[in-house]
């Protein structure tokens, strides 16, 4: 461990609580940190001054809870140190909630702050000395790569259920280990996460998601039976073996899809796709041994996602994105098979902007499935023509006409009839390019408008269904082929 140095804007908060004639130290994860040589996320500061008498010395500060926190402002530029929350020593009543504690107790020294805290590595506190108080074998605990309660576990655990998470996030960011009575507590009083707000379990999980070990993490957290309380949908793939396509049960092969993703440190919403891209197979299966099969499961579990996503409070944009990648994950292409216009219909279904991520979310799934390379060449080649037709027109904004020109040119009002040719048009100039000319468009739209509303919504509705599928049922005659 190197010499500790607290940044400047950090260590002048302390001083000027000092120079007031009130105690000062740093306290809790930014202590473990600046011990395993780590650079701290946010900053705390406990003192034995009372939040009136902090904002007393700093006016420009925030106190917004009845916990004794007031957030100083710093005036550093640099976000990680813009903040230092410093707290009043405290105390801790129950907590019926099994999140808050009923009442807030202040109290004298340092080291009744520290005894209320969750776990020996969280309970260290570095005074103005650069020495380390700890009374509970938090050192000790850093050097061993051990997670570990402070005092009786299960009682740890039931003032505050959300550190059962908490236990398993510190451990899958550190690399440590869950020490074996406090992973037992864990196992045995899993069922109090049901009475945590789904936002705080949002939360915790998603940084587990969001670390570098995030495989590891979710295997902690089915471990420890805590994962049937988060996503339920998960489990379902446990010992459910897969085809002669893979090697790994589905549900290991969801951890290992996770992983490579983290590995690449790819953005939440492909880690989330990775993990649970395949949750509908354990339904969609039909038979067993090298050719089960799991028929549209990326439509099912794309359904599912969605479900699990929105009870986990997922916000709105992230769960579209998410079920977007998992729904569409199945993608076929063969070098041999599929044409320009199939590329174009493609891109017009899965939309343009998202085709990185999905080549993403399939190198994690090829990975995860014991494949030895993440982008094969069928893939290269993919992204080859994707490039060359991504300047055609994919969708009704790219052609040269539009609803207005469908209207004038048809002699029609506003309405579904102008959709529906649009639709229309769309679909030949995705199989022929060359058609996108204003003039052609023109004429084909005054053939349409002469059609029966029967005979139009035959075209528009085919049109639509033609762009769903590919080209000449290729696609799913490949899934079949391929038992997916």
């Amino acid at each position: 461990m190197k010499k500790i140095s607290v940044p400047k804007p950090i260590a002048e908060t302390s001083e000027k609580l000092l120079a007031a004639g009130f105690e000062a130290y740093l306290v809790g994860g930014c202590v473990r940190d600046l011990l395993l040589d780590r650079e701290p996320k946010d900053w705390d500061i406990a003192t034995n001054a009372k939040p009136e008498e902090v904002l007393g010395l700093f006016p420009d500060s925030v106190y917004e809870n009845e916990f004794g926190t007031v957030g100083v402002k710093t005036g550093s530029e640099d976000s990680r140190l813009k903040i230092a929350e410093v707290t009043t020593y405290r105390i801790e009543g129950r907590y019926t909630d099994k999140r808050h504690p009923d009442a807030v107790k202040f109290a004298r020294t340092v080291g009744e702050d520290l005894a209320r805290r969750d776990f020996t590595v969280n309970a260290m506190a570095l005074g103005p000395d650069m020495a380390v108080i700890d009374s509970h074998g938090g050192e000790e605990d850093l050097r061993a790569g051990v997670i570990r309660t402070v005092g009786e576990p299960e009682e740890r655990f039931s003032e505050d259920a959300l550190r059962l998470l908490r236990a398993v996030r510190l451990a899958a960011e550190l690399g440590f280990e869950i020490e074996m009575s406090t992973r037992r507590a864990m196992e045995k009083q899993a069922g109090l996460l049901e009475m945590i707000a789904k936002e705080r379990i949002r939360d915790e999980f998603l940084k587990i998601v969001m670390c570098d070990r995030a495989s590891a993490g979710m295997l902690l957290l089915e471990e420890t039976d805590l994962l049937r309380y988060i996503l339920p949908e998960l489990r379902e793939g446990l010992g459910v073996s897969q085809n002669k396509h893979h090697i790994y049960s589905v549900f290991e092969h969801h951890i290992r899809s996770l992983d490579y993703a983290a590995k690449q440190g790819y953005p939440l919403e492909i880690r989330l796709a990775a993990l649970l891209h395949d949750i509908g197979k354990p339904k969609t299966k039909e038979g067993d041994g090298p050719d089960a099969t799991f028929y549209n499961h990326e439509r099912v579990g794309a359904k599912m996602a969605a479900r699990a996503l929105e009870r986990l409070r997922l916000s709105k944009d992230a769960l579209e994105r998410t079920v977007h990648l998992i729904r569409y994950h199945m993608f076929y292409y063969n070098v041999d098979e599929v044409s320009a216009a199939g590329v174009r219909r493609f891109l017009a279904r899965v939309g343009p902007e998202n085709v990185d991520d999905l080549l993403k979310v399939r190198e994690a799934d090829r990975i995860g499935s014991g494949v030895p390379k993440a982008v094969p060449y069928k893939m290269r080649h993919l992204l080859f023509m994707i490039d060359k037709v991504k300047q055609d027109p994919l969708s009704p904004k790219m052609l040269k006409v539009n609803g207005e020109d469908v209207m004038r040119a048809a002699d029609i009002p506003a309405g579904p009839r102008v959709g529906k040719i649009l639709a229309v048009l769309l679909e030949d100039v995705l199989d022929d390019p060359g058609k996108n000319e204003k003039k052609i468009l023109l004429h084909r739209v005054r053939e349409l408008n002469a059609l029966s509303d029967i005979e139009l919504d035959r075209l528009a509705q085919k049109a639509r269904e033609k762009k769903d599928e590919s080209e000449k049922g290729l696609e799913e005659d490949m899934k079949r082929r391929h038992r997916v």
